[in-house]
């Protein structure tokens, strides 16, 4: 007998069937973005064949809109690329579901032929059927009914959660189809690898730059272990690592500085979050859980860490206890830059 694959529209229409009132419209969401995805990885890996990144960022935030419009499920849908939320047309049936989606994360990197990623969050519509407001997006990421993320890299992959664990899918280009190929995916509790953008260190806070020090002392130092640093500038990428070998992510507080490329509460930093607690990881603000976290407005922006519970609460503690560091001057660099003597 042939092997039995799980394909992505077997698995939702599974998961409906657990639940007895389920009207069909979640999965037929989810395989409607799925349906986007493979057309923005089509796009995606024909690189500087469709254009510019800046073009690619145009058409996956189209094809993410046209593909979920129309089906009936959706009451509105909000990209963090557009100021304003985009409310279901009147010739089409509104449904009870919001969508809130960043179309092409990673998208500066396209051009040297590095990783980009989808993220994407489903929350329940307050008022169903009727037009939508910018008020009804502003749920914090407990209300999430489901998160997911897509990476175009070597392979498409399709990874979510709808609260009950995180399952990878890989699409199979001969049959068309996502396929499970990562059930039930779990951050490791222990990690010595981490991820920071060394060119904001003159932002970090005093616990952040602690922490950094730690690390880089390695086994000589109060953790006596080596770490690794890692920084991909892309979100997806940097989730997909940390779910499949784990390690901790930080895009901290920038002391009031303002950076305009902070992740976005409800579009990015909300799903990444549901997905790290569903795999056993933590993600916080550095002072709290982040899905606690009520939005502000449509694209407010966070400070982001996420990653293997032991070294998030060690970061929080870290904030809690104001934790400084001896002297003014520390730098990343300070004993080991090339350029010093």
């Amino acid at each position: 007998m042939p092997e039995v694959h799980t394909t992505l529209t077997r698995y939702t229409i599974e998961q409906e069937h657990r639940h007895h009132d389920s009207t069909g419209d979640f999965s037929g969401l989810l395989n409607a973005i799925s349906t986007a995805v493979k057309i923005i990885a089509n796009h995606v890996n024909k690189g500087a064949l469709v254009g510019a990144p800046k073009n690619l960022d145009v058409i996956s935030n189209d094809v993410m809109i046209g593909e979920t419009e129309w089906a009936g499920h959706l009451a509105a849908v909000a990209s963090g690329r557009t100021p304003e939320i985009h409310r279901i047309p009147p010739s089409y049936r509104r449904g009870k579901y919001l969508l809130v989606f960043e179309p092409l994360d990673g998208s500066g990197g396209i051009d040297v032929d590095m990783a980009a990623g989808t993220i994407f969050s489903i929350l329940r519509s307050p008022r169903p059927g009727e037009p939508a407001e910018t008020a009804d997006f502003l749920q914090p990421g407990t209300e999430q009914v489901c998160a997911g993320f897509a990476l175009y890299g070597p392979a498409t992959m399709l990874v979510l959660t709808t609260g009950d664990g995180v399952d990878g899918f890989t699409l199979d280009r001969d049959i068309g189809a996502f396929v499970l190929t990562h059930p039930g995916m779990r951050i490791p509790g222990h990690t010595n690898e981490f991820a920071i953008n060394a060119s904001h260190e003159r932002f970090w806070e005093p616990p952040v730059k602690r922490y950094v020090a730690e690390c880089l002392a390695g086994r000589s130092g109060s953790r006596e272990v080596d770490f690794t640093m890692r920084w991909v500038a892309c979100l997806v990428a940097e989730t997909f690592r940390i779910l499949t070998r784990g390690g901790v992510f930080l895009d901290p507080a920038d002391g009031g500085a303002g950076r305009p490329d902070r992740p976005r509460l409800l579009s990015a930093a909300n799903p990444v979050a549901f997905l790290v607690e569903q795999a056993g990881g933590l993600a916080s603000t550095g002072r709290g859980r982040l899905m606690d976290r009520v939005p502000g407005s449509l694209h407010e922006q966070v400070p982001l860490i996420f990653g293997s519970r032991q070294e998030v609460a060690r970061i929080e503690r870290y904030h809690r206890d104001g934790a400084e560091l001896p002297g003014d001057d520390f730098s990343l660099f300070n004993t080991r830059s090339l350029f010093r003597t």
